[in-house]
């Protein structure tokens, strides 16, 4: 997610000067948005050659790991936030990696699509699976492991003692804080461990 808005939105979740772990950083543009805007500094970690190099170009300090293998290089408390930003989808172990978040943060931010969408439950009504801006692939090619819903990851970060900070849903860009299940393509979440 690099659309400026969707940015913008999540950074005000990052407290000005804070350490940062983006994980599945991409291309880096999040993190260097956020040192540039928001005076933080920290790390990205990513697994594809590309997007490595990209976040070198970008002068963002990158790690190439794999998170199925987990964050065991970082002590407990390492970073003011964990960033999982169209991460947890592709995760083999959401579940671990998302504790993992909690023990080497002092908080969490998690986004991914919100497979509760209208549009998403509409297309699932008329009999397929959906295909939109935010889940772009067809069923048979998508590098999504697994999709879920606003309300799911509500109840994941109950089960795992999180306590929930904030949280909203984005579509285009703009908070949706009203049905934002239904309402919104991407879910957030603001967590500490509590």
């Amino acid at each position: 997610m690099t659309d400026k808005a969707a940015m913008e939105a999540l950074a005000r979740l990052v407290p000005q000067g804070s350490r940062v772990l983006d994980l599945g950083c991409g291309n880096g543009a999040m993190l260097d948005y956020l040192q540039r805007e928001r005076g933080c500094s920290g790390y990205g970690v990513e697994i594809d050659d590309a997007n490595v190099l990209a976040c070198v170009q970008r002068g963002v300090d990158v790690i190439q790991l794999n998170l199925d293998e987990g964050l065991a290089m970082f002590d407990d408390n390492s970073f003011d936030v964990v960033l999982q930003i169209d991460t947890l989808q592709h995760l083999r172990n959401a579940e671990t990696m998302l504790r993992e978040t909690a023990r080497v943060g002092r908080t969490g931010v998690v986004a991914f699509p919100n497979f509760a969408h209208w549009p998403n439950r509409l297309s699932i009504l008329r009999g397929r699976m959906p295909v939109t801006r935010r889940l772009p692939y067809q069923w048979y090619d998508t590098p999504n492991i697994r999709v879920g819903t606003y309300k799911d990851f509500e109840v994941l970060a109950t089960k795992n003692d999180l306590r929930i900070l904030d949280s909203f849903g984005l579509q285009d860009g703009q908070e949706v804080r009203w049905l934002p299940n239904v309402r919104a393509s991407t879910a957030v979440f603001h967590f500490e461990h509590a």
